[in-house]
């Protein structure tokens, strides 16, 4: 039987020291129990600046385990050199319902870099959910032009209280605290920027 299914995990309004923001991040696949093709986009910015950073991508996925996913295919940057990488990753639920979206890409440039992302939720209620969230961004080689140093690129922690209205969806408030690490942190100071910032978080959380 396949399926169709959609979900807007982040769309949330973000307050910070200087100037406020947004940020998106949604998936969805079609298909199957084994085969799926599944799209994803994520992307933030400033309110009355250009788009900071944009990307999609188009996976073929197949289950190799119960909950657990490999998937391969492409991501193409919308923003910046609009570079466009091969990727390779897993996805799917870890021992003790930890969520999990781990890839590594290849750019046509041939910079390898990779993203680790990790959730999990804690249910209060019937209806109130804490959610911890963790991203690790990591790079193989120093990236100038996209102001990336070599090594672990950035940290992003964050926790957000949901309430859920319907299964479906489920406003939210929170906070997420981003560091720049080694290289990436000297690129930022150079372009005189914090490389620690806390965000403020408000925002939806939905799915059909």
């Amino acid at each position: 039987m396949q399926l169709f299914w959609f979900q807007g995990d982040r769309l949330e309004y973000r307050a910070r020291a200087g100037e406020d923001g947004y940020l998106w991040d949604v998936q969805g696949y079609y298909g199957g129990d084994i085969n799926k093709f599944w799209f994803k986009s994520e992307g933030e910015g400033a309110f009355g600046e250009a788009i900071e950073q944009a990307e999609i991508q188009a996976l073929y996925s197949r289950a190799i385990a119960p909950f657990f996913d490999l998937q391969a295919g492409v991501r193409q940057d919308l923003t910046g050199p609009k570079r466009t990488h091969a990727v390779i990753g897993v996805q799917g639920l870890m021992p003790y319902m930890f969520e999990i979206d781990a890839a590594a890409f290849l750019s046509g440039k041939g910079d390898l870099t990779a993203r680790i992302e990790a959730e999990y939720d804690q249910r209060l209620s019937q209806r109130l959910i804490l959610q911890p969230r963790a991203e690790v961004n990591l790079s193989a080689q120093e990236i100038p032009e996209l102001d990336i140093g070599s090594g672990i690129d950035n940290i992003e922690l964050g926790l957000r209280l949901r309430y859920e209205i319907v299964p479906e969806f489920a406003p939210y408030v929170g906070i997420e605290q981003e560091w720049k690490l080694g290289g990436s942190r000297d690129f930022a100071r150079l372009a005189g920027e914090d490389p620690s910032v806390t965000n403020y978080v408000i925002g939806v959380r939905f799915w059909f």
